[in-house]
């Protein structure tokens, strides 16, 4: 089998990564911090060491572990809801961000501005500047797309919520692995992250990072292992937004995909830039393709279309006749489908992990060719 479908989650995970997942549950199975006893305590101080961790990684303050990272976009949407105010998204904006915000628009009546790229292949500060107005107090951004691959200017577009007072929350759901992301250098108010993509953990935890003077209300409520007199939500310490039992094993895992990465980081990206940029010439030099993915782009996500095939038939068709795991459909992104124009066919997406092959690329090209010739 030919695993193509590393954008939803990867498949293949570093071997430190299973260890630290095998140790969580042989190991560090008690509850973190929720008794007094050595083992709960010394779980609490593995999760903790995690933290600090991530913090380090992401360059930010505070890092809050979730359900997933459409809890964590969630937690930051919800978590500082303004009424009758303005926010700013983008045509990027996968489902987990797009969805809160639009529900959240009507409930407390809120603008919503959906900004879209002006030039080809990255989505600019000034393409956010035209849509802010006196009650924006926040802007949005998918870091990049997970339909084609598309990237934000994250850094310029920091700058300009700093100087207007707006909070920036970044999408690094797909990002995180393979850009370096520094909360304090790019002016990131709120960050989730989606560590089961480019961090290689296992499915079942999310980040939320954040920044001290950022506030945020808890939109989930239940047992944290502080206060437990107190019949209502405590109001200090990070538990206050991790109610219920953490998935120590998941975080371990975490932990191990974050030490991977950080130890092969330039190895990692340069082979997934050359596998990128060799899938996506390739694809365009097919008669009845249309590459989505914008040639300078190699981080790995490439989404294309053949003739009027629909997506999910090309899909299927690699599935079953090459063994060749792909996606089609609308990748739960429907503003950057009405942008690409694609309601109505979906995108095939063929996304990378540093564990492809380039034979494995090449036998997806010929896959292609044959089927571009139905």
């Amino acid at each position: 089998m030919i695993y193509f479908d590393n954008s939803a989650t990867t498949l293949v995970k570093p071997k430190e990564v299973i260890s630290a997942v095998m140790e969580g549950l042989t190991k560090y199975s008690a509850n973190p911090g929720r008794s007094g006893h050595k083992l709960s305590m010394l779980c609490a101080s593995k999760v903790e060491n995690i933290r600090n961790k991530v913090k380090k990684f992401i360059n930010s303050d505070n890092a809050v572990f979730t359900e997933n990272c459409t809890d964590a976009l969630n937690l930051a949407i919800i978590g500082t809801i303004k009424s009758n105010c303005h926010i700013i998204c983008t045509s990027n904006e996968h489902n987990a961000s797009a969805r809160p915000i639009f529900e959240m628009a009507k409930k407390y009546n809120i603008e919503v501005s959906v900004a879209t790229p002006s030039k080809a292949g990255i989505l600019r500060a000034e393409d956010i500047s035209k849509h802010i107005k006196n009650n924006t107090y926040l802007v949005c951004v998918n870091h990049m797309s997970n339909v084609d691959g598309e990237i934000a200017d994250i850094e310029n577009i920091g700058n300009l919520c700093k100087q207007n007072g707006i909070l920036f929350l970044v999408d690094g759901a797909q990002s995180a692995g393979h850009i370096k992301l520094d909360m304090k250098k790019f002016n990131i108010d709120m960050l989730a992250l989606a560590p089961h993509k480019g961090l290689y953990a296992p499915q079942g935890v999310g980040v939320l990072g954040f920044n001290n003077d950022i506030e945020i209300k808890p939109i989930r409520f239940g047992g944290t292992g502080t206060e437990g007199e107190n019949v209502y939500q405590p109001t200090t310490s990070i538990e206050r937004f991790e109610s219920g039992t953490l998935p120590t094993p998941n975080i371990l895992g975490l932990g191990a995909g974050i030490d991977f990465v950080n130890a092969h980081f330039d190895e990692i990206n340069s082979k997934i830039d050359d596998l990128s940029t060799y899938l996506n010439y390739e694809l365009s030099q097919i008669n009845g393709v249309k590459v989505y993915t914008h040639p300078n782009n190699s981080f790995g996500v490439i989404g294309f279309n053949i003739k009027d095939f629909g997506s999910t038939e090309v899909s299927q068709i690699l599935s079953d006749k090459y063994n060749i795991c792909v996606r089609g459909g609308l990748h739960c992104a429907g503003l950057k489908h009405r942008y690409l124009g694609t309601l109505e066919q979906g995108v095939v997406r063929a996304s990378l992990s540093y564990f492809n092959t380039f034979t494995e690329c090449e036998k997806f090209v010929r896959a292609i060719k044959q089927i571009s010739k139905l």
